[in-house]
């Protein structure tokens, strides 16, 4: 299966912090990418803004150094790489002075689509936004990229975001979150409103509850200072869990358009219940072959949590009375991200007790194997009586859709892509985030109020045995990571 490649329109894409770790790893190999797959026009153009002084010819050598380090040999070349860095052009600018400016207006052109992607620390928002107006360089239809965390906290969300609507409109303001351009992410969209087979069943009626996973095998690593201000609840819960469980719960949109799918995610976060402290277990990763938590963010009393699960239920016609289960933490005993439906049993077992009691579960996999699992019922063969076991209806990409259908763009390329076309429907409006915020900061209240350290847990396992505990109290058990 050849997937179909449609080239954007000609576009300027200055990228801020353009020397920065997230444009070497991430924005830069995955504009090569698109490049490479003729997915960006002969006259695109890459400027790179950043505050360190060097000429084009250094920011192009970087470039092609993050390249070979983050792309494969086999996706790469040299042909398609030099004429992928004649795209290329630097400026160094100062996001808080008035160095560089003139030059950055004289390289954008008047007729092509405009795009600005904020690759920096929150604090330079505001600074860029205005500047990019002071110097005329943004024009009424150019598109701005920001990235996460956006706010600490429901009031510094605010205060962002009437600082950005100062110099943008909201249909310019493209708030980036990587989950939401992972294939299987929009193949949840697919299942769900394209199948009549699943949403008919995708209610409380039929669902015994939903678990959402993000598991990391990494532990904080070089974030240590920043992730020890968040923890898992800022850094992964308000944010990635969030988009997930709005697509997950969220009622069918009346189209396919970004405000319309935006509306809807809205209305799934303002139904969201209170969470009782009883609800949440917190946890941080101990010593083990690696330094603990503690070590890697050098504080000794630090109360952060690298691990966080909870039980959450929302007030709607949809889901009442279905819990869903959030769950994530670093240094775990794999990588994995998935989202699992687990259906009710059927009401009535014509068979005896022997053959024992199955429920259906479908399991969206975003990483690491992109694919989509469904578990059913049947007998088990042999001889001997009727015996039921579970068996999987298993499609990964790569074995469904072809060996290409396996090398799907990553995430970014994806949605840089949806901003040059203008689509913002993987993107979080204001009210969303802000919604967010206000659903999450009493809950980190709370918790801070009453003082208490996060559990210990043991690299390479699951989190902590609480984890466990929370979900056996309902009868139920995690899926296993």
């Amino acid at each position: 299966m050849v997937s179909r490649v449609i080239p954007v329109e000609p576009f300027d894409l200055v990228i801020f912090g353009a020397t920065g770790d997230l444009a070497r790893r991430k924005i830069l190999p995955g504009l090569y990418r698109r490049f490479c797959d003729g997915q960006m026009p002969p006259d695109a153009s890459i400027i790179g803004a950043a505050r360190t002084e060097q000429d084009s010819a250094a920011f192009v050598a970087q470039v092609v150094e993050a390249i070979e380090t983050f792309l494969p040999a086999t996706k790469r070349d040299q042909d398609s790489l030099a004429a992928f860095c004649a795209r290329l052009r630097y400026v160094a600018v100062d996001a808080m002075g008035e160095g560089g400016w003139a030059e950055l207006a004289q390289m954008m052109r008047p007729d092509v689509v405009q795009a600005f992607y904020f690759s920096v620390a929150p604090s330079l928002f505001g600074a860029l936004a205005e500047r990019l107006h002071h110097f005329n360089i943004a024009r009424q239809d150019a598109r701005i990229v920001v990235e996460k965390p956006f706010g600490r906290d429901r009031e510094t969300a605010r205060a962002l975001n009437a600082t950005l609507a100062a110099h943008f409109n909201e249909t310019q303001i493209y708030r980036i979150d990587h989950y939401l351009g992972k294939e299987t992410v929009q193949n949840l969209m697919a299942v769900r409103f394209g199948n009549t087979l699943f949403e008919p069943l995708w209610n409380a009626q039929y669902v015994d509850h939903v678990q959402i996973t993000v598991a990391e095998e990494v532990g904080v690593g070089g974030r240590g200072a920043y992730y020890d201000k968040s923890g898992a609840m800022r850094d992964m819960v308000q944010n990635h869990l969030m988009q997930l469980l709005c697509l997950t719960a969220m009622e069918p949109p009346a189209r396919f358009e970004p405000d319309a799918v935006r509306d809807e995610k809205l209305k799934v976060i303002r139904a969201l219940e209170p969470v009782a402290q009883k609800q949440i277990v917190r946890g941080q990763y101990q010593a083990g072959v690696k330094p603990s938590y503690l070590d890697d963010v050098e504080n000794p009393a630090s109360r952060t949590e690298s691990f966080i699960a909870m039980k959450l239920q929302i007030a709607n016609w949809r889901w009442n009375g279905t819990p869903f289960y959030l769950r994530t933490g670093k240094r775990m005993k794999a990588r994995k991200s998935e989202i699992v439906i687990h259906f009710k049993t059927p009401p009535h077992s014509i068979f005896d007790a022997d053959a024992g009691r199955r429920a259906n579960v479908l399991s969206i996999r975003l990483q690491p194997d992109e694919g989509i699992d469904l578990r059913v019922t049947i007998k088990e063969p042999g001889p001997g009586g009727m015996r039921l076991i579970d068996v999987p209806l298993d499609m990964s990409f790569a074995e469904a859709l072809g060996p290409e259908a396996a090398d799907v763009p990553d995430a970014y390329e994806r949605l840089i892509m949806d901003v040059i076309r203008g689509n913002q429907t993987l993107f979080m409006r204001g009210d969303e985030v802000e919604a967010a915020w206000g659903w999450t900061d009493p809950i980190i209240a709370a918790w801070e109020a009453q003082g208490t350290r996060p559990l210990p847990y043991a690299p390479g396992s699951t989190g902590p045995e609480e984890a466990a505990i929370l979900m056996h109290q309902d009868g139920r058990r995690w899926q296993d990571i």
